[in-house]
Order: structure tokens, then sequence, then C-alpha cells
């Protein structure tokens, strides 16, 4: 059996970086790790070949060489699926598709012939056996409270991958959140209880990855890492240190996490030793009323700016998600995102727009107010709303060009990063594993930022405090720098957001 696993493209997204990836000649930020995890559970005998559309082009000899066209999607790929489907219908190819996009919108594909929904671990194997026995069905669900069990999903297939076209390779160690914020589709798809693999299981893949000649950064992509922190902080981290100090430190990692990561020193202490250097947080918003609304309740009766900067200061980059539209949101929302974020120093502020994900809870009570207008999502920056939120929509959609046109201008960004690095310490004695597309990167970045960029002056100032005044933060400092040019670009360009400062630039020194 011959069996083409494609992975669709993403539209221009905040988390794609484009313009950064291409100060350091890369493609794709990181690799399907599902199609990669669904491949493992492939039989051994099949010829497999990926093709990732973020990294090549799809060719129609691709899809004339499969017996089965495997697709795996996130709802912001949808554009891209669709296509893909009109290919392979017009070549006679099957498809057999999963992941999030199908399993939430299943009934919206019937033109595909299999649809393997939910975990793979449970469905797929389903689905095989059928095959084999020469009667698939086209649909193929979990049960009620059907999940996987973690300790029998495979190795990633990495032999399948083009390795060095990634920034970064991710892993998995656990599915679930033990939160409930009635937005999110997670404990949809994944469920309440956090489920995890095996400390040996772990390690076994960390030494896959080393195996493969993997050397930098991995994204562990659990969209809660600390949702079982006793084990965490009994098996998997010191496992984890010892394993990395073993091997001379090749990998270093970014996750997600909730902000209850401020409330355990030994958890954060752990994980900066091993080498996390930044997580993703979801902040949402500093009005109260709304994280009430939201069932944000981890974030409530909390000062989150204390919370952001004592995991800054203990040497983890907080990255931070952020909502406008919720129905509490006060017309002075716009100006307390802008300033908290500015406060708070977190340079990579992925500030979107409520989108209403089909399943949810809010999708169940907008549904029922009769305020969905249609079923289909953005990429929650693309300044499209699915729902009819209660702030007039104007108001709504001028205020968030407003906030993000501020906050990636160069007075406030340079000026946020500045407050990010005087405020984080960096660890001691960590490994630098220098290469020569970071070199490449550095220089790209004096050119491109310090000599054609006309708001030069900000880069050049940042650099040089950071060299004076705490040179063990110049490596990221200039990172940060590539970082904003990304986000610029992405927000004032891509999403044609029009300047509109908070308030008159402030152009003393930063």
């Amino acid at each position: 059996m011959k069996i083409l696993l494609v992975y669709p493209r993403f539209p221009a997204t905040f988390w794609g970086f484009k313009h950064a990836l291409r100060f350091i000649n890369k493609q794709a930020a990181h690799p399907p790790l599902g199609l990669l995890t669904v491949a493992g559970l492939l039989p051994r005998d099949w010829e497999l070949k990926l093709v990732d559309e973020n990294v090549t082009v799809l060719k129609d000899t691709d899809l004339a060489w499969a017996d089965y066209v495997f697709i795996s999607a996130m709802a912001v790929q949808q554009a891209s699926v669709a296509r893909i489907i009109v290919r392979c219908r017009r070549l006679a190819k099957k498809i057999v598709a999963g992941g999030p996009l199908f399993t939430v919108s299943w009934a919206d594909y019937p033109e595909v012939d299999h649809l393997v929904l939910g975990e793979a671990e449970v469905t797929l194997p389903r689905f095989l056996a059928d095959l084999a026995a020469g009667r698939p069905l086209h649909l193929y669900q979990p049960g009620p409270e059907e999940w996987a069990d973690l300790r029998t999903t495979p190795l990633p297939r990495w032999d399948l991958l083009a390795i060095g076209q990634y920034n970064a390779m991710s892993l998995q160690y656990s599915r679930g959140c033990p939160f409930s914020c009635d937005f999110c589709g997670i404990s949809l798809l994944y469920g309440e209880r956090p489920r995890t693999k095996g400390k040996e299981q772990f390690l076994a893949e960390l030494e896959h990855l080393y195996r493969h000649g993997w050397r930098g950064g991995v994204f562990i992509v659990d969209d809660n890492f600390i949702g079982n922190k006793k084990r965490l902080k009994e098996e998997i981290l010191p496992a984890m240190a010892e394993w990395l100090a073993a091997r001379g430190y090749p990998f270093t990692f970014n996750t997600q996490a909730s902000i209850n990561l401020a409330d355990d020193d030994e958890l954060l202490a752990a994980m900066v030793k091993v080498g996390f250097e930044s997580v993703f947080i979801g902040i949402e918003t500093p009005h109260e009323g709304s994280l009430m609304e939201c069932n944000k309740h981890q974030n409530k009766n909390r000062d989150l700016l204390a919370a952001v900067q004592k995991i800054q200061r203990a040497g983890l980059q907080v990255q931070g998600g952020f909502i406008l539209g919720f129905d509490e949101d006060p017309p002075t929302i716009f100006d307390r995102q802008i300033e908290f974020i500015q406060e708070s120093g977190i340079v990579t502020a992925m500030v979107g727009l409520l989108n209403v994900l089909k399943g949810t809870k809010l999708y169940r009570r907008l549904a029922a107010e009769g305020r969905i207008l249609t079923e289909s999502t953005g990429n929650n920056t693309d300044q499209q709303l699915n729902f009819e939120p209660k702030m007039p929509r104007e108001q709504l959609l001028a205020g968030y060009r407003r906030v993000t046109s501020t906050l990636y201008t160069p007075q406030f960004f340079y000026r946020r990063v500045l407050a990010f690095l005087k405020t984080y310490n960096p660890p001691r004695g960590r490994k630098i594993h220098l290469r020569l597309y970071h070199l490449r990167a550095l220089a790209k970045a004096l050119f491109w930022l310090g000599i054609r960029d006309r708001q030069r002056w900000y880069f050049w100032r940042l650099l040089g405090w950071a060299l004076l005044k705490k040179p063990r933060v110049f490596p990221l400092a200039v990172t940060c720098t590539i970082y904003g040019y990304h986000f610029r670009r992405f927000f004032l360009e891509e999403t044609e957001a029009v300047p509109v400062p908070l308030v008159t630039p402030d152009t003393s020194p930063v």
C-alpha cells in the first residue's frame, strides 16, 4: 500500500513566523507531529511519503503515486484542505481525513471517503482492520469519553521529514487540560483529565529525535504541560535533566502552560534547569468580569502582572495570548490591554478577536441566543467575527486594529522588549549551541533592521543597551528584534491595520 500523508498549507498567521524564518533560511516553524505519529501507527511494510505544503509543493505526481491520501488539519487550514480535496477527487484518489478540523466539522466533508476522527490511537486501528478485511466504513468516531492510552502512542516517523527545513521539532508528553475555559476546544477534543506518557517512553522519544540528528529547539506541544505537576516534578523533569546532561544539552524547550505555573517555585526552577526557555500562557484579558464570563477561573483573583514577571525573573520568557470581544469587555478594554502588555514586558503578545469554535460551551450558549453568524472560524487575527458581539461591531474592530497597530510600532515594541530583558534572568552556565545559520541571522538583522529599516535607531539603542548593561541577554535581544519585524509586517501589512497610537509616542531613549 502506498500512502501519501499531506499537511495543508497554513494561511499567514501570527504563529507562522513567516517573516522571521527568512532570517534563518527555514521554511516552517514546526513539523506536522500529528501526521508523523499517524505514520507510526501504519503497517511497517507500507510505502509512506510525507508532503508538508508549508515546506514543499504538493504535485500531481505525488497524488498519482498514492493509493490513499491521508490529510490531517486544524480549522485554520480549511481553505487549503478544500483545494487538496478537489485535486484528489479529480484524480480519483481515496481520502482518509482526521485531526481537529474533521473531528469537529466532519459533516461538512461528505466527499471524504473515510473520516477517522478523534485520537488516532483509538480510531485508526479500527479503520485499518476494516480496510484489511475489505470493508472500510465512511465514519469512525470514538465513543463518549473514549480517550487514547498515550502509552500506546508510537514514535513519530522522523525519517519521513526534511528535518532541516524547520526551526524547531515537536514532541508531546500529555493531552487534556484540567481547566474548562468556555471558548476553548481542548477539553472537547482531549478531555479535562490530563493523560501522560510514561517516563521511559518520553525519554525514548527524546533519544529517537536525537539519533535522527536534531540539535536545537523542541516545542512540547501539550496544551497544558503542567496539567499533572506532581508527576512532572517527581519523575519527568529529573529524568530529562539526567538525559540531557549525559548528551551535552542538545535541546532547548518551549511549551504551553497555565498561569498557576507562577505558584510553584520548585516546578519553575526544574523547568529552567532542563532548558525550557519560553512558555505560552493564555492570559486573555486583564478585566476580571471577562475572565468570569469565560470561566477562566485559574486567572481570576490574582495579580496577573506579578505572576508574569515572576515567571520571567525565574528564567522563562512568557509568550501571551490575549482576546478581545467578550460580552463583558468594557469600552476601556483596548487601552487596558495595551497598558497590561506593555507593563508586563510580554514581547510575543498574540492579541486576537474572540472566535467561537463549534462544539464548545461558548458555541452552545451563543447558538441558543441566536448569535452565531457562521460555523467557520478564522485565525482570530484576520478581523473576521463568526458571531454577533455585544459591543458594536465597528467599535470592536476599530479597537482591535488600534491595539495591534500600537503594540507593534517600534516605539512601543522596543520599549516592551527592554522591560522584558530588564526583568528576565537567564540561567548562568546554560550551554549555547551556536550554528552557522545563527550567524547568518545576525548578519541579516544588522543589515535589514540596523541599516535598511527607517526605524533602525530603536534597533541600535536596544542592542547597545544589551551589550553594555546585560551582555548575557544579547542573543535574545537580537532574536526579539527579528520577531518584532515579523509581528510588525504581519499586523501592520498583512492585516492592513492602520496605525493609531494609544498616546503620542515617547521619543526618549529606549
